[in-house]
C-alpha cells in the first residue's frame, strides 16, 4: 500500500576512513530512530582510509544503517573495489563515469512503499576528465520517468558546477546534495521547483583537520610543494548530515534541515 504521508530522506556526507567509520557506527542507528527516515543514504567514497571503498567497508556501512552508497572521484582508488563493485547491490559509482566503468550510476529503491530513483554525479571542474552530467541526468531521467521521488548525490569541486546541477534539476528531483569537499555550507532551501538543494553537505570525518587529513602533513605539503602522503587525522569526528522531507504524491520537498553531530 502506497503512504501519502512525508517521505523522509536522511543524506549522510563523506566518510572519511577509520574515525569517520566509527562515527557512522556509533551515531547513524540512534539518529534513525530519532528521525525515522524511510531511506538512508551514505557517501562512502573515503570510507576506505581516506581514499576509496571496499567491498568489506560497504557492507560495514550498510550494517550501520546505509540502504543505498554513493561516492565520487576515489571510488577506484582501492584497486580491487574495481572486480568489487559489479557485484555490490546500491553501491554507486559517478553515472557518467566512460560507460566502460564497472557498476553502476543510479539505482530504484522500494522504501516506505514508494519507488526511489537515487542517482549519483561527478563534476568536470578541477576533476579528472569524465562525460557529461547534465546529460547524465537527462538520460537517467528520461529512462526513469515514472519514478516520482528522485535524489541526486552532485559530487563536484566546484560550487558553481553543483548549484547549476541544482537549479537544472529544479522540478525534476526531489533533492539534489552536493558533495566532495567536506565543508558544509549555509544554503539548504528549497528552489523554487521543490528541489532541496544544498550545495556542500560536508563530510565525517575528524574535526581538527584538512577536510579529513592530518594538517600537519598538509600543510607541509603547502610550505615545500612536496608530494606526501596524506593521512587520516585523529580526534573527535564532525558528523554532517541532510534530512529531507518530500511530499511523495508530487515529488517535491517541503523541508530540508542540517543534521550535524560531534563524536568523541
Amino acid at each position: 500500500m502506497v503512504s501519502d504521508v512525508d517521505f523522509k530522506i536522511l543524506f549522510v556526507a563523506d566518510v572519511v576512513g577509520h574515525p569517520g567509520r566509527d562515527a557512522v557506527k556509533a551515531l547513524l542507528p540512534g539518529l534513525k530512530n530519532e528521525l525515522r527516515p524511510n531511506l538512508t543514504i551514505v557517501n562512502g567514497e573515503n570510507a576506505a582510509g581516506g581514499f576509496g571503498l571496499t567491498a568489506k567497508i560497504a557492507a560495514e556501512l550498510k550494517g550501520a544503517g546505509a540502504d543505498v552508497i554513493t561516492s565520487g572521484n576515489h571510488v577506484f582508488a582501492q584497486k580491487d573495489f574495481v572486480g568489487e563493485l559489479p557485484g555490490l547491490d546500491r553501491v554507486l559509482r559517478p553515472a557518467n563515469y566512460p560507460p566502460a566503468a564497472p557498476g553502476q550510476g543510479w539505482c530504484v529503491v522500494d522504501a516506505g512503499g514508494h519507488k526511489v530513483l537515487v542517482m549519483n554525479l561527478i563534476g568536470r571542474i578541477f576533476l579528472e576528465p569524465t562525460d557529461d552530467p547534465f546529460r547524465a541526468a537527462d538520460g537517467i531521467l528520461a529512462e526513469h520517468a515514472e519514478a516520482h521521488i528522485v535524489f541526486c548525490d552532485m559530487h563536484a569541486e566546484a560550487t558553481s558546477e553543483k548549484t547549476a546541477m541544482g537549479w537544472y534539476l529544479d522540478g525534476r528531483a526531489s533533492a539534489v546534495v552536493g558533495t566532495h569537499t567536506h565543508i558544509p555550507t549555509a544554503d539548504a532551501r528549497i528552489l523554487p521547483g521543490g528541489t532541496a538543494y544544498v550545495t556542500d553537505v560536508g563530510m565525517v570525518g575528524p574535526r581538527d583537520s584538512c577536510i579529513g587529513m592530518d594538517k600537519a602533513v598538509v600543510i607541509q605539503r603547502f610550505l615545500t610543494g612536496v608530494p606526501n602522503r596524506f593521512v587520516v587525522a585523529s580526534g573527535p569526528v564532525t558528523f554532517n548530515s541532510v534530512l529531507v522531507t518530500i511530499n511523495p504524491s508530487t515529488g517535491r520537498a517541503t523541508t530540508i534541515q542540517r543534521v550535524d553531530r560531534e563524536h568523541v
